[in-house]
C-alpha cells in the first residue's frame, strides 16, 4: 500500500454472495492475501444466496442427505431439457462432474446439511438441502473467511474498473483505487436494476413496460456495474438480456428480499389464468422443480403482467404453503369476484377445463395419467377438475430472481476478450451463468453453478497472482 487512497492485494474478489466467497476461500487456501469486496452491509450480505435452499448434485451413489443415485448424464438431460439446448455442454458438464466433490469442502468451511424438506417435491434423490437455508451457508463461509485471514469490506460497492488489454488492473471504491494481482468478479446479475430490465424487455402490443411490474426477489444490491464495466471494456458477452431465473410469487410479495416463502408452489394442482380469466399454458407440463422458473416469464407476457392460480380443496396439503393466505370461496362465481375477473368468463374456463380432464391414477411424485383432451392449452399431468369447495387463487406477478446475461467464459473461468481469456480476471457465479443457462431452470443448479465456477476461480486467481509474484521476484 503505498497511500491511504490505494491499496495492493495479491486476489481481489469483487461480490458477497456464495460464487464470492468460495473463489476467497480457495484463493486464500492457495496462499494469496485476499480481499472480499460485499457492496451490501453486513446485515444484508450474502447476495442472493442467503435466500437459497439447496445445491443439485450428481451422485452414483446414496450418500447421507441424498437418496438413490443421480448420475452425470440424468443431470445433463435434466439440464438439456430446461435450457431447450440453450448451454455449453462443455461448461454444463465440467459444473456437473464438479457438483459431486463439493460437499466435503463445504462441510469443511462450515456448511451442513439435512434431508429434503417436506413438500419439496421430488428433490431427496437431486438435491442436497443447507441446514439452515443459504442465510447459515453464507454465515458459515464467512466465519471460515474471517479465521483464514480474508480481508472483507462491507458497504463498499466498486464504481468502476480498469481494465487494460484484457488485463485487470485496478478497481475504484468510491476514492480508492484497489490494484491486485488478479480479480474475481462474482457481484451477481442486473436484476436489480430497473431501468436495464425496462431497457431488456421492453413494451408489449399494450403499451406497457412489463418490468415495471417486477418484484426482486433477492437483494437490491445486484445493479450490473461490473456487467456495465465490462461492455465497456470490450469482454465477451453470453446471454440474452430478457433471460432470467424469474419465478411466479405472490402478488402481494415486497418489492425486494421475499426470497422462497414468496414462491407459489399450487400452480401444477390446478389452472392459472390471466386478467380476462383464459388460461395461457400447460400447468403440468413437467415437475414443478423443473418447470417453476418459466412462470414468472409466462406471467410477465400476460396483459398487466398478473395471472391467477387456482386449485380446489382436493389439493390443499400437497404443495409448500407461501406466507400470504390464498383468497377464500365456496363457489367459483365468488371466487371470481374476490379476484375482480368477469364471472361469466371465469366459471367458463373452469368448466372447459373441467370438462376435458381425463383421470387416471392421480400421483404427484410421478408423471401420471391425469391429463386432459380438446382442452387448449392441454394439461399433461395432474389434471383434476376443480369442483371440490372451497377454492382458492392466489394472485401471481414475476419474480426476478437473477439474470442470464453474463461473461463468457472457458473452463477455467476465465473472462475473454475478443475470443481470447484473460490472464488474471476471472468471473463466478450469476455473472456467467448464461454460459450454462440459456434459459430455463431446474431447482438449485444455480448454486450448482456458483460454487463450482466459484472454486475455479478463485484457483485460477491465485495461481495468476503466485505466478506474477514469482517473475516480480525473479525479475
Amino acid at each position: 500500500m503505498s497511500d491511504n487512497n490505494s491499496k495492493d492485494v495479491d486476489v481481489l474478489v469483487i461480490g458477497g454472495g456464495n460464487a464470492a466467497l468460495c473463489a476467497a476461500l480457495m484463493a486464500r487456501e492457495a496462499g494469496t492475501s485476499v480481499l472480499l469486496l460485499e457492496a451490501a452491509p453486513s446485515d444484508r450480505r450474502g447476495g442472493n444466496s442467503s435466500h437459497t435452499r439447496n445445491l443439485r448434485c450428481m451422485h452414483d451413489a446414496p450418500q447421507d442427505v441424498l437418496t438413490e443415485a443421480y448420475p452425470e448424464e440424468e443431470f445433463w438431460q435434466d439440464l438439456l431439457k430446461v435450457t431447450g439446448g440453450n448451454t455449453n455442454e462443455q461448461l454444463a458438464r465440467l459444473a456437473i462432474r464438479e457438483s459431486s466433490k463439493c460437499r466435503s469442502w463445504m462441510r469443511r468451511h462450515g456448511v451442513h446439511f439435512q434431508p429434503s424438506l417436506s413438500g419439496t417435491l421430488q428433490l431427496s434423490r437431486t438435491n442436497a438441502f443447507f441446514m439452515g437455508g443459504g442465510k447459515a451457508l453464507v454465515n458459515a463461509y464467512y466465519r471460515s473467511a474471517e479465521a483464514l485471514g480474508v480481508e472483507i469490506r462491507y458497504k463498499s460497492p466498486v464504481d468502476r474498473m480498469e481494465v487494460v488489454d484484457g488485463t485487470f488492473q485496478a478497481a475504484w471504491v468510491g476514492g480508492q483505487r484497489i490494484t491486485a494481482k488478479a480479480c474475481v468478479m462474482a457481484a451477481g446479475g442486473f436484476e436489480s436494476n430497473r431501468e436495464w430490465l425496462r431497457e431488456a424487455w421492453g413494451q408489449n402490443a399494450d403499451g406497457e413496460w412489463p418490468a415495471d411490474n417486477f418484484a426482486i426477489r433477492g437483494t437490491r444490491f445486484n445493479q450490473g456495474v461490473l456487467l456495465k464495466a465490462m461492455q465497456g471494456a470490450g469482454a465477451d458477452f453470453i446471454g440474452d438480456p430478457s433471460q432470467s431465473h424469474c419465478v411466479a410469487i405472490d402478488a402481494r410479495a415486497p418489492l425486494y428480499d421475499g426470497g422462497i416463502c414468496t414462491r407459489i408452489d399450487c400452480v401444477s394442482l390446478g389452472i392459472v389464468v390471466n386478467k380476462f380469466a383464459q388460461r395461457f399454458y400447460d400447468e403440468g407440463e413437467d415437475f414443478w422443480p423443473k418447470r417453476y422458473a418459466i412462470w414468472g416469464r409466462l406471467v410477465a407476457q400476460q396483459p398487466g403482467q398478473v395471472g391467477y392460480s387456482i386449485i380446489d380443496a382436493k389439493a390443499v396439503g400437497r404443495f409448500m404453503p407461501p406466507v400470504f393466505p390464498g383468497a377464500k370461496a365456496n363457489t367459483l362465481e365468488e371466487l371470481a369476484g374476490l379476484l375482480g375477473l368477469d364471472a361469466d368468463a371465469f366459471v367458463r374456463t373452469v368448466g372447459d377445463y373441467n370438462a376435458g380432464c381425463r383421470v387416471g391414477t392421480f400421483d404427484h411424485t410421478a408423471l401420471d395419467d391425469c391429463h386432459t383432451e380438446d382442452v387448449t392449452p392441454a394439461k399433461t399431468h395432474w389434471a383434476l377438475p376443480l369442483d371440490t369447495a372451497p377454492f382458492y387463487a392466489y394472485p401471481l406477478k414475476p419474480g426476478i430472481t437473477f439474470t442470464y446475461l453474463g461473461l463468457k467464459v472457458n473452463e477455467h473461468a476465465a473472462v475473454h476478450f475478443a475470443g481470447k481469456p484473460s490472464d488474471n480476471l476471472f468471473v463466478a457465479g450469476e455473472m456467467m451463468a448464461g454460459n450454462v443457462l440459456g434459459k430455463g431452470y431446474t431447482a438449485g443448479v444455480g448454486m450448482t453453478i456458483g460454487t463450482v465456477f466459484g472454486r475455479i476461480a478463485g484457483t485460477q486467481a491465485a495461481q495468476a497472482a503466485l505466478k506474477q509474484g514469482a517473475q516480480h521476484a525473479g525479475a
